[in-house]
């Protein structure tokens, strides 16, 4: 027998008066509604209500056993609407920005869950480390690093970034190891394009080691310059993200780690508080519950 049915039932009873009121609701026999009745008694060990042939009351332990059956129904009926939502979940497309490192390595498993989870949507992810215009470039959500300069978007912290310096094992045995950032003046140092001379990373740092006009290889993309510090080629600062799998490996040395900047803020932009579509919002949640146990 159904052990949620016969909880049904039996608030019906509790609630009705009666077993042939709770029958008529149902469309089962008054017979039927005793069974059920016998099933939670059963289960419960001991009798819920006194019965005579005018009305039933509660036991003891029905009564407390009542309370349980209230909250038990209410979950499953806050179960059934989540469900329901879910399965009837707008369908369309979301437009979503992102750096590429971020985008590529960490963002596009997460909107493959996400795909997985909701069949009924689309995302189209462009990822550039261009700054965009948030409010005007026709994207539902963007994804940004570092600190934000303008108010007219809805920012929500989703996670941190941090970038580090590495080398390969063979440049640091040919050059050596510099022990301080006023070293690295010394070395060959990889300069990624979008880290222009007045770049708040690099100024935090107090060098000119990595700006592109003193770099020999200099490139607009880190997977680019990994493959470059890998082939022994310099000093590589890029997000730990892009490289971790070298650095285990062996492939790629941590240097300078009490000199690393400070890590970055991800914020993910929107364009309003209050009147988000309901697709946008899911994935907002999504992506802040996923982050949040990385």
């Amino acid at each position: 027998m159904d052990r949620l049915k016969s909880i049904e039932v039996f608030v019906e009873v509790v609630e009705a008066g009666s077993f042939t009121k709770a029958s008529d609701k149902f469309g089962i026999t008054p017979a039927m509604v005793g069974k059920h009745i016998k099933h939670l008694e059963h289960h419960a060990g001991a009798p819920l209500l006194n019965r005579n042939t005018r009305r039933q009351t509660l036991t003891e332990i029905g009564d407390a056993y009542l309370l349980r059956c209230h909250k038990i129904l209410n979950e499953y009926i806050a179960l059934e609407q989540e469900t329901s939502v879910i399965r009837d979940a707008p369908s369309g497309t979301l437009r979503v920005n992102a750096p590429i490192t971020f985008g590529s390595l960490l963002l596009s498993p997460i909107i493959c869950e996400f795909l997985d989870q909701y069949p009924n949507m689309d995302i189209d992810l462009d990822l550039t480390d261009k700054l965009i215009d948030a409010t005007h470039d026709g994207y539902d959500l963007i994804f940004r690093i570092g600190e934000l300069e303008d108010a007219s978007y809805v920012a929500k912290k989703v996670a941190e970034y941090e970038l580090v310096f590495c080398a390969s094992p063979q440049y640091l045995n040919t050059f050596g190891i510099p022990s301080s950032i006023k070293e690295l003046n010394k070395h060959r140092c990889l300069g990624f394009s979008y880290w222009k001379k007045q770049s708040k990373t690099l100024s935090a740092l107090d060098t000119n080691a990595f700006d592109i006009t003193r770099s020999r290889f200099r490139s607009n993309n880190g997977m680019a310059l990994k493959m470059a510090s890998l082939n022994h080629e310099g000093i590589l600062l890029q997000p730990r993200l892009l490289i971790e799998e070298e650095l285990k490996a062996g492939k790629l040395v941590e240097i300078l780690s009490t000199h690393k900047p400070s890590p970055s803020p991800v914020h993910l932009l929107y364009k309003s508080r209050t009147d988000i579509p309901f697709k946008v919002r899911l994935f907002i949640e999504f992506v802040v519950k996923t982050l949040r146990y990385q």
